[in-house]
């Protein structure tokens, strides 16, 4: 019984903070995208959950990591990852790929997000190279996040509990390829526009 509440708990404050940086993703997204089509308003809420994401809860990772590993570290942050190593043992321990991965992701993709941010906002004109750029590197990261471990016939995952197969691993990472996948649809239809947009431009001064 004491168990049990104990997983309810960690599990508890494990979905709070997520709750907590998506909330704070919503307000600066939504500030940041007022006067704006509904398309980049959520983008923006998106990029900024991302943003924090990538430096709030991966960078910590990588660094508890690089000195030591989850499992013998204390603190929230420690705690959520041990929560979701219970799906996925690889994050408790010093896994050379999924470091290797999480450095590139708080890296370079945290800092992307920021960059494309400043991109919609200012109305840059290479927003969508960024935009392509970062849904790219997102898709690599969960691509080699798990096609290692699928390969190997899935040692470090455990998928006989719902909440750890359904929420940790299939909706939260799910999230990561979705949201990707809708954004570099958003910049080919406005690629393609650009691309009309132009060509008829030429076509009527021929």
């Amino acid at each position: 019984m004491g168990d049990r509440w104990e997983l309810g708990a960690a599990a508890g404050g494990s979905l709070l903070l997520c709750a907590a940086l998506l909330a704070a993703g919503c307000a600066l997204g939504l500030r940041l995208g007022r006067g704006r089509g509904a398309a980049d308003r959520w983008a923006l809420v998106w990029l900024c959950y991302d943003a924090l994401v990538h430096f709030v809860l991966e960078g910590p990772f990588v660094c508890l990591s690089l000195v030591g590993n989850v499992a013998n570290s204390d603190g929230l942050i420690a705690s959520l990852w041990k929560e979701y190593g219970r799906a996925d043992a690889r994050w408790l321990y010093f896994d050379p790929t999924i470091v290797s991965v999480e450095i590139l992701t708080v890296a370079l993709d945290g800092s992307l997000a920021l960059f494309l941010i400043y991109a919609i906002v200012k109305e840059k004109h290479y927003r969508h190279f960024l935009q392509i750029t970062l849904c790219v590197c997102e898709l690599y990261g969960c691509w080699m996040t798990f096609l290692p471990e699928w390969l190997t016939r899935s040692p470090n995952l455990n998928t006989s509990n719902w909440l750890y197969c359904w929420v940790y691993l299939s909706f939260f990472n799910g999230v990561w390829v979705l949201i990707p996948g809708l954004l570099l649809w958003q910049s080919w239809v406005e690629l393609n526009k650009m691309h009309q947009k132009e060509t008829s431009s030429v076509k009527k001064f021929q």
